[in-house]
């Protein structure tokens, strides 16, 4: 499965006459909607790190969707919305006395957990709060496992629920992240086999859930792998193991539960792109002794393009339709050597790329305005501007705060 570029976003690409990033609200508004009909009568908490850009946040808010926050400044965007705070839940396990205290004043009334320590001060700071337990994953299968960090066991979970409703807090519910552009379906069906038992564990305890919450990992569909080879995630397998392992958690439960789940770059990366242009592409002779062409461009891994350790992203350079290409190796502008695309053979690009010629960086939209620097070697991030059907909203400059 892949993904085209809409005519909405090349026709604003092509307009813009200065890098910048551009999102297409109307496209995030239709994979919202297309989500919605695959896992029907489930509550989307966009996880807001994956585009903290407000006008993409009003979008999806005005759609239904709640949002999935992991500091109290992303709490407060969230809020700036109009969503209300029961549409918003603190996702983060690491978090200090102060943000707790700070979440729970701004009305957030959920909290994701994974140990005793976190729900003492939860309870400290914000009592009477929900909470819900993360269950760690292995990861495998995705591009970004997340399975070190966060979560713990069910034995784990047990005791952490368990302490909760001790400490006077609501043991609500239990959530997973089977790790982020996750590649298998069968990372959902693990991580169903494992709330399963969990939910049963705690069962024995006479602890009883009212939600579960299946975490983020849902692919973009657009990006290549590192030898430049389209991925290809089977969505529709993968929704359809979710759709069974529901079916299965709803089955296993002592009462009701409703679902939860977190999308962040499966909304928005094949919806935006970034216009930038050539630096130059040049040929060098390198220390093995072959030549190499090398294009740098004005976007590379530390303003906008973060995630080059494991992906491509697809080029297009809209001057250079035809004619003869080369195979180069794909840098950022920096004077830094991890500003480059990593292993695997070079990216066929024209051989005619002057200096100035716009290029089109695809399925972009998703970190390019959150995972980057401030101005590392002076090169600022990226400005945005957003379109839609029929309007093309102006260009804003990214807060050097996000």
């Amino acid at each position: 499965m892949s993904v085209d570029l809409p005519a909405r976003l090349s026709a604003a690409l092509a307009a813009a006459t200065s890098d910048r990033i551009v999102f297409d609200l109307t496209g995030i508004e239709g994979r919202y909607a297309q989500l919605l009909r695959e896992l029907p009568q489930t509550a989307v908490r966009f996880a807001l790190k994956a585009c903290p850009v407000d006008e993409v946040l009003s979008c999806l808010a005005e759609q239904g969707a709640g949002f999935d926050a992991a500091s109290p400044a992303e709490i407060a965007q969230a809020l700036r919305t109009g969503v209300p705070a029961d549409r918003i839940h603190y996702g983060n396990t690491v978090k200090s006395d102060a943000d707790i205290a700070e979440a729970h004043r701004l009305g957030i009334r959920t909290f994701a957990t994974d140990s005793v320590q976190d729900v003492a001060a939860i309870a400290a700071h914000a009592p009477g709060a929900r909470v819900f337990c993360r269950l760690a994953t292995s990861g495998e299968g995705a591009l970004w496992g997340l399975s070190r960090k966060f979560g713990c066991t069910r034995d784990d979970a047990v005791r952490v629920l368990a302490a909760a409703a001790a400490a006077g807090l609501t043991p609500a519910g239990l959530s997973v992240h089977v790790g982020s552009q996750q590649l298998t379906a069968d990372a959902w069906r693990q991580a169903c086999d494992a709330l399963g038992d969990t939910i049963a564990a705690l069962d024995e305890r006479g602890i009883r859930l009212d939600h579960v919450n299946l975490g983020g990992g849902l692919p973009a569909l657009g990006y290549l792998d590192r030898q430049g080879r389209p991925l290809d995630p089977p969505l529709d397998k993968m929704f359809a193991v979710i759709r069974d392992g529901m079916e299965q958690l709803r089955h296993i439960s002592p009462a009701p539960l409703d679902f939860v789940v977190e999308p962040g770059r499966h909304l928005v990366a094949d919806h935006g792109a970034v216009r930038a242009h050539v630096y130059r592409l040049t040929t060098r002779e390198q220390p093995g002794g072959d030549r190499a062409h090398w294009l740098y461009l004005s976007c590379g891994k530390f303003n906008g393009l973060y995630e080059l350790d494991q992906l491509r992203y697809r080029l297009v350079f809209p001057g250079h339709r035809s004619g003869d290409s080369v195979p180069a190796v794909i840098a950022g502008p920096t004077c830094d050597s991890d500003d480059a695309y990593g292993a695997g053979p070079g990216t066929r690009v024209p051989a005619a790329v002057a200096s100035g010629d716009p290029v089109w960086i695809l399925s972009a939209g998703a970190y390019a305005t959150s995972y980057t620097t401030l101005g590392f070697n002076g090169f600022r991030p990226l400005p945005y501007s957003c379109t839609r059907d029929g309007h093309t909203g102006p260009v804003r400059t990214v807060e050097g705060t996000r």
